[in-house]
């Protein structure tokens, strides 16, 4: 699945990437608090400190900035992943660290973890294969982790165990996003943090 281009008039490619995450904070803060279909082009663009006529400069429609918002979001995320995350190293402390690591950087982009949340649906479809195909490069990277593991035989597992678990983790980090509403009126993120891997974990240990 090839990365979808978004045509812009400028040709200075460094004008443009500025341009463009100027318009992805902006959205963001948008998205979240309207939604998508709620949020204008010239609120957009207002937000992303440029007129109507600029924004155009470096996009076609409002649905090139969902898209640049959902790719940016999942760049990010994946990564700091990758920075941190050792697919290597099979013990069970690796895998609770990728566990803490993962949901602290869930915390730190709640608001564009809850962007995603709500949003992809409204992707092209062109758009939203490719996005998809991103987040679950993400939870391979948490089937790699669980995998070296069970090859240790630090966790009783089968193939199909290890991937429902690398979704069930991934989930339960961007949960903390879109319940937070509720989850932070009665959980600090290290209450959280140590709940969710002790029952992540506990079934599977061996």
């Amino acid at each position: 699945m090839k990365k979808q281009e978004v045509p812009a008039s400028v040709k200075d490619e460094q004008l443009v990437k500025k341009r463009r995450n100027q318009m992805i904070k902006g959205a963001i803060n948008l998205f979240k608090d309207k939604g998508f279909h709620r949020t204008t082009t010239r609120e957009i663009a207002k937000a992303s400190g440029f007129s109507i006529g600029t924004l155009y400069e470096y996009i076609r429609k409002k649905e090139d900035v969902l898209y640049l918002v959902c790719d940016s979001i999942y760049d990010e995320v994946r990564n700091r992943l990758e920075k941190e995350i050792d697919h290597a190293n099979g013990t069970l402390d690796n895998l609770k660290l990728a566990i803490r690591y993962y949901f602290t950087v869930c915390h730190d982009m709640q608001d564009e973890v809850l962007v995603m949340y709500q949003e992809a649906k409204s992707l092209s479809k062109d758009a939203l294969p490719y996005v998809l195909k991103k987040e679950l490069e993400m939870v391979a990277m948490f089937e790699n982790v669980l995998q070296a593991c069970v090859d240790n035989g630090e966790l009783a597992l089968d193939k199909q165990d290890v991937h429902i678990l690398a979704h069930n983790i991934f989930v339960q980090g961007q949960m903390w996003a879109f319940r937070r509403w509720a989850l932070q009126r009665e959980y600090t993120l290290e209450q959280y943090i140590e709940l969710q891997t002790n029952l992540l974990t506990k079934e599977c240990s061996v």
